[in-house]
């Protein structure tokens, strides 16, 4: 037996040791929280105080649309290298704001000071941080997807129902053209009888350079004196620190970090379909195509498609996804020009451009066929001489009242109502969540949608939970 199935064996004994009480798990509360359900607002004359668990990279462009707001406080900065040259820039705008390393400790100290946190770190991360907040009675922003495992996303649900925090994905698309379009046009039945969605990704965004044919983890290195590495790591079982394979981004690729680029671009690019569409969690998930499938992390192209039953008068939906640099999918005839999106915002301080398709979808109906892009994208009807004949029949779209930064913090207020609220973002990443499983097993997934079970692999289906949380950080799991 070779070291690659030594560790991947490794890995299924430890999913398989979960205790059955983590399936069915009730609620951690902190002992310094006293919260009563139903955490209060804040005063409609006042700002948010907001604390900003990850300052550097996407968690700093975070802060900045909300300062940008004008409508909150920065109270705390909390990062686990708060000497690494990506946090400098936050905390040279708030010399004099406490900073932390360590989430729990800044909620030890400052809880009675917070109103609402900011979440903008490695995806593994999430759930610890926000379940923690949540049992504070905080308000919570936590970027997309909205945990690593399925049952992380169902634990987030309940906790939001049982504390009566706000709470809002950041799936920024959520609040801008793409979601009053779509809502529009569903609702004035121009969107209707939808039977297949093509998604893709197809850009150099968040793919790497490692070898799909390691047998182990990269080496370890020494850890920078002003690394928390035993915080980063969190929940997850230990790994040696490596700047190169896990911090600043690349940790989007291992399977015990990230959720690829489907939990990646998924969100920005399949939310309105799967909320207006009613789809919920699908029957089956199966993978047309992996290429450089390893136990590691996850492949470097990748076809998947999600089957979801019918819902109501509305028939059953197949949506395929396609992921990776040679592998883009066919279009229809009069799809047009792939043009530079503008709704996609800057990355690492450059545009995003298009290899030979925009990220995006197609939406193929009984009526009509829409091509749309990603984040607040809206819709258009191809092919151009249908879509001129709809001209006139198509219904006013509202404009939006508020961001997705403000649409949160005028939630806190009591102002709006928010928009990705884990509710409604929760089955969007728990379908993303079944997807990786059929990356990472390479298997076809039958799911039980009212039992919330994988039927046809006992595998898949102890990781719907994952593997067992490392000693310390069990409390966000218990009953």
């Amino acid at each position: 037996m070779n070291s690659n199935e030594n560790s991947r064996r490794l890995f299924l004994k430890q999913a398989l040791a979960l205790s059955a009480a983590t399936a069915v798990p009730t609620f951690w509360t902190p002992a310094k929280a006293g919260i009563i359900p139903g955490a209060p607002r804040v005063s409609a004359n006042d700002k948010v105080n907001l604390a900003l668990i990850g300052i550097g990279n996407r968690g700093g462009e975070i802060a900045k649309d909300f300062i940008k707001t004008g409508m909150c406080n920065i109270v705390a900065l909390c990062d686990v290298d708060m000497g690494a040259p990506h946090t400098q820039e936050l905390i040279s705008m708030y010399p004099n704001v406490p900073r932390f390393q360590d989430f729990r400790k800044m909620f030890d100290k400052m809880a009675g000071q917070i109103d609402a946190v900011t979440v903008g770190v490695p995806d593994h991360a999430h759930f610890p941080i926000t379940m923690e907040a949540m049992a504070h009675g905080k308000h919570v922003y936590v970027e997309k997807p909205m945990a690593r495992t399925f049952n992380e996303v169902e634990l987030m649900m309940k906790g939001e129902k049982k504390y009566g925090v706000v709470t809002q994905m950041g799936n920024q698309g959520h609040s801008e053209g793409n979601y009053f379009q779509f809502k529009a046009w569903k609702e004035a039945g121009i969107i209707k009888d939808v039977r297949a969605v093509t998604g893709h990704m197809n850009n150099p965004r968040r793919w790497h350079s490692f070898d799909p044919r390691i047998v182990s983890y990269p080496k370890g290195e020494a850890i920078p004196s002003t690394m928390d590495w035993d915080t980063w790591l969190g929940v997850t079982q230990h790994h040696d620190f490596n700047a190169h394979a896990y911090h600043n981004g690349q940790w989007r690729c291992w399977y015990d970090f990230g959720m690829g680029v489907l939990g990646d671009w998924g969100a920005h690019i399949l939310d309105t379909i799967h909320e207006f569409l009613d789809l919920g969690l699908p029957t089956e998930i199966k993978p047309i195509y992996l290429k450089d499938h390893n136990p590691f992390f996850y492949p470097m192209s990748s076809t998947l498609e999600f089957k979801f039953p019918e819902r109501g008068n509305m028939p059953a939906v197949d949506i395929t996804w396609y992921d990776g640099l040679d592998n883009i999918p066919a279009v229809p005839d009069g799809y047009g020009v792939s043009e530079i999106d503008p709704n996609i915002p800057t990355v690492a301080g450059g545009k995003i451009q298009p290899a030979k398709l925009n990220p995006g979808k197609e939406i193929y109906t009984d009526t009509f066929t829409f091509k749309g892009g990603s984040h607040g994208s809206t819709l258009s009807i191809i092919p151009n001489e249908v879509a001129k004949d709809m001209a006139g029949k198509l219904p006013e779209v509202p404009k939006s009242p508020s961001n997705h930064f403000e649409n949160f913090l005028l939630s806190c207020m009591g102002k709006e109502k928010p928009r990705s609220p884990f509710s409604i973002a929760g089955p969007l990443s728990q379908v993303f969540c079944l997807g990786v499983l059929s990356q990472w097993t390479g298997q076809k997934l039958l799911f039980d949608r009212e039992k919330k079970m994988i039927t046809n692999n006992p595998v898949a289906n102890q990781l719907l939970y994952g593997a067992v949380p490392r000693q310390g950080w069990e409390q966000y799991y218990k009953v």
